[in-house]
């Protein structure tokens, strides 16, 4: 199963998936509000590296990594930075603070060094958000998401919702492969290189009907079973998930500790004196 997707259902034997919940839950939200507080390269460029480190030491399918990397840099920096660039070259001068530009076709499209810095850094940002996003979903497990986030006062009427959510995704998967396969011996080509990739949507298309109903089918079988086992009659529940901290989760804890007290000061210091372009550039501030 952790070879096929990316989310791990048991807990790992590295030193982050041996962490509590409640710790990785705190350490996302603290390294997430890093990300987004700044657009400082000086400032995400580490973040993004302790976070690949961190991805690396769980080692995980690197192909699902790739790909989502890729469609990354299909869907924001192709896609997306083209965009900007052809609606609002002027966004090295207003984001970056000056404009050396190097190739003009006329007065409204031209690319400057400052233009592409600035396309450069968003999309990087992107990047570390993504690599965040990796490093937390290899090190938690879905029962473990519910845990944190009760602990740290969210309902737990919604923590369950959103680890049944995860935990379907394999098996939404095994339905779409048993229908697949169901159909094709029936006749119906779906991989076969014969037939049109238009043919292969269509029937892919048609495969969702079955497959909706299947989950519902499971969906109601959960409510029951929850029903029946007097699930949300108290107001707090325990989790089988759950661990006590241990010293490396103290240790952790005080590290993102550090990590919010920095963030909060950053902020602040943006708010009280908020500086005249967000994107640094050392050719320009230097």
């Amino acid at each position: 199963m952790h070879k096929r997707f990316l989310i791990s259902y048991s807990p790992g034997t590295t030193p982050l998936q041996q962490l509590n919940g409640t710790t990785k839950v705190l350490g996302f939200i603290a390294i997430t509000v890093f990300i987004i507080m700044t657009f400082d390269v000086r400032l995400l460029l580490p973040m993004f590296l302790l976070c690949m480190i961190g991805v690396a030491s769980m080692r995980p399918n690197w192909k699902i990594i790739l790909f989502m990397f890729t469609f990354l840099f299909v869907m924001a920096g192709l896609i997306g930075s083209t965009t900007i660039i052809l609606v609002r070259p002027s966004s090295g001068l207003e984001r970056v603070g000056a404009e050396n530009i190097f190739f003009q076709l006329n007065e409204r499209f031209f690319l400057s060094y400052e233009l592409l810095w600035f396309v450069g850094v968003m999309f990087f940002k992107r990047v570390c958000s993504l690599a965040s996003a990796a490093l937390f979903i290899l090190a938690i497990t879905p029962s473990e998401i519910a845990s944190g986030l009760n602990k740290i006062g969210i309902p737990y009427k919604l923590c369950t919702i959103l680890a049944l959510a995860f935990r379907t995704i394999p098996d939404i998967a095994r339905d779409f492969v048993n229908i697949k396969n169901s159909l094709m011996t029936r006749g119906i080509e779906l991989d076969s290189r014969k037939v049109s990739l238009r043919e292969r949507l269509k029937q892919n298309v048609l495969m969702l009907a079955p497959l909706i109903m299947t989950s519902f089918g499971k969906v109601n079988s959960i409510a029951n079973a929850m029903d029946l086992r007097g699930y949300g009659k108290q107001k707090k529940r325990t989790w089988y998930s759950q661990k006590e901290p241990t010293r490396a989760d103290w240790i952790a804890r005080g590290i993102i500790s550090l990590l919010a007290l920095f963030c909060l000061y950053y902020i602040i210091m943006r708010v009280i004196d908020p500086p005249t372009y967000d994107y640094w550039a050392w050719w320009v501030n230097a």
